[in-house]
Formats: structure tokens, sequence, C-alpha cells
């Protein structure tokens, strides 16, 4: 029940969901001033999930990304200012400036890798679980993925693999509906439902709120207690939206992919918001202690764009380094 998520685990939940939020909502103000010259995939609106698997998983255990992968590294304990020293291009930056919006890496916080290649990391986290089965080190492996990730080839066969193996491995779709400007129902038969289609190949599905914060925590946790207790991977479906257009800082209603009545509708629903609430009206949290919460991760912010100011850049040399 997530009336049993014990207060400081959902006020860790809250700072994660704060931290992505705020610092992406800076990123997308200062994104015009042409010091990140790197495409940014922005999460706004999609916190929740990154929060909770941070929150459910071990930091040993390993998270792979894809081109939206902010919300992922930050979501998993990532360090701000190295995050956004990256995407100035500097040697401070979690991959020393070389990897960009789209690759980061930071295994200090088992953040193993993110690929702009759609479902290019689902294989990658297929693979860490069946390394950790055999090196019986308890970890599980993640895959975090959008919904067209899984019309790729690899997606079955990397799913099929760790069903076959009963895998560590948990592969949690972020289903925003859209794959860049182009809807689910235009993309699938009429009636397929995505977790549906993956019990059917054997695996425990779920399938729940993206915008109900504590919800999708209790789901994550169970998710990765029955990986880590050798019973197999499980697949999770969270329905979600983006708020930001699909590649850059600003909002793209204007090209008439989807309708102003759907934007509105889902970021009445924000789910930063709503657990906001809910840990006020639960006594986690005071509107004191929420404003407190919020002025630490606006400070954090401010001091990562500092961070990424101060670095330098990597020398030439570096380019020839493996990281």
């Amino acid at each position: 029940m997530t009336s049993d998520v014990a207060p400081q685990t959902a006020i860790d939940l809250l700072r994660r969901m704060e931290r992505i939020r705020l610092l992406e909502e800076a990123i997308a103000e200062r994104y015009p001033e042409e010091k990140m010259r790197c495409p940014t995939h922005l999460s706004t609106g999609q916190e929740t999930v990154p929060s909770a698997i941070g929150v459910a998983l071990r930091r040993d255990d390993q998270v792979f990304s894809t081109h939206r992968s902010h919300a992922h590294y930050v979501g998993k304990g990532g360090d701000l200012g190295a995050l956004v020293a990256e995407l100035y291009g500097k040697a401070g930056g979690c991959c020393g400036g070389r990897g960009g919006s789209m690759h980061l890496s930071d295994r200090s916080v088992g953040f193993v890798a993110s690929t702009a290649i759609v479902a290019n990391s689902i294989p990658l986290a297929v693979g860490a679980a069946l390394a950790n089965r055999l090196l019986g080190n308890g970890r599980v492996g993640c895959a975090l993925f959008g919904d067209a990730a899984v019309e790729e080839g690899v997606f079955s066969e990397s799913v099929n693999f760790a069903a076959l193996r009963a895998l560590p491995v948990l592969f949690v779709c972020e289903n925003n509906q859209y794959s860049v400007f182009t809807h689910l129902r235009d993309r699938q038969p009429a009636g397929r439902r995505i977790h549906e289609m993956v019990a059917a190949m054997g695996v425990r599905t779920v399938v729940g709120d993206g915008n109900d914060a504590l919800a999708v925590l209790a789901a994550v946790e169970d998710a990765a207690a029955h990986a880590r207790n050798r019973k197999g991977p499980v697949f999770l479906e969270f329905a979600t939206y983006r708020w930001r257009e699909h590649c850059g800082p600003f909002y793209d209603n204007d090209l008439g992919y989807r309708t102003a009545g759907e934007f509105e509708a889902w970021r009445a629903r924000d789910p930063v918001a709503r657990l906001e609430g809910e840990l006020v009206s639960r006594g986690d949290l005071d509107a004191a202690g929420l404003r407190s919460l919020q002025e630490s991760v606006r400070a954090e912010v401010a001091a990562a764009f500092d961070v990424a100011e101060a670095s330098p850049f990597p020398p030439a040399a570096d380019a020839y380094r493996e990281l």
C-alpha cells in the first residue's frame, strides 16, 4: 500500500523529482545562451519513474538509459554539477565533456550508459543481468525506455532471452504516447496494449499511472524484489506525458501533432505537484518544510551551473583517452 511508504522515503522520492524538475527548468531557461552545444531531450512531466527507480534500486544496481537521459541520471542519484558540466562540454562533466546530453555515464551511482539509438540500451541491461547472475552479486539490471522502443526487434529478443534465463532485470517503459511527433495509435494496431503483448511472452508485467509517484515506487520496489530473488524479469509500463518538445527547451504544441486540450489535461496532472500535496496531506511535510526542500534544491541547481561555468574545457588530447 502506498500509505505504508515511510515519510523519509517519500520525502526522498519528492526531492529527486524536484531535482529533475528544477534542473531541467533551469536548462530550458539557459539553453538559448548557447553554452550547451548538444541536443537536450527534457523530461518535464516525466519525473516520477526515474525518481522511483532511484529510490527503489540499490546504488550498485545498474541502470541503462536512452536519449532522454537527464532524469534517469538525476533520479539514480547523479551529481547535478557533473551533469551540467557535461552539457557544457567541460572536463568536470561525468564523461569528461565528451558524452553530451545523450551519452551520460556515471558508474559511481550505478548509471552505466545512455544511448541515442532507440532500444539500444535494452540488451545492455540484459547482458548486465546475465553477468550479475553468473557472478552471484545480487545486482539488478534496469532498462529504461519509451513506448517506441518496443517496436524494435532487439526489444523482443531481449525480453525473450531474459525470460528464458529468468534474469534479474527490469524493463521499464515510460509510455508517453509519442515517438517524436507520431502517436501510438498511428504506430500500432488498434486494441494492442504493450503490457499485454509482453505478458504473452511469459514475463511478469505491471501497468500503472506514471503520475502517481507513491504507487510507482511501490510497484518498482516489488518488481526489484521479484527480480533479485531469482524469480525472473519484470516489465513495468507507466503512462506519462512529455510536456516540452521532443528535442529542445521549448514547447511545440503549435506543430499540431497533439491538441492543446490533451496537453493541458496532462499538465493538470502534474506529478510533482501531486506528490507535494500528498506529502503535506499525509503530514510528512508542512508548508514550511516543502519550501525548505524546494529552496535547497534550487540552491543545488544554481551551484551546479557554477560548477559547469568554472570547469575548464578538456584538452584536445583527451579525445583519445578512454574514460
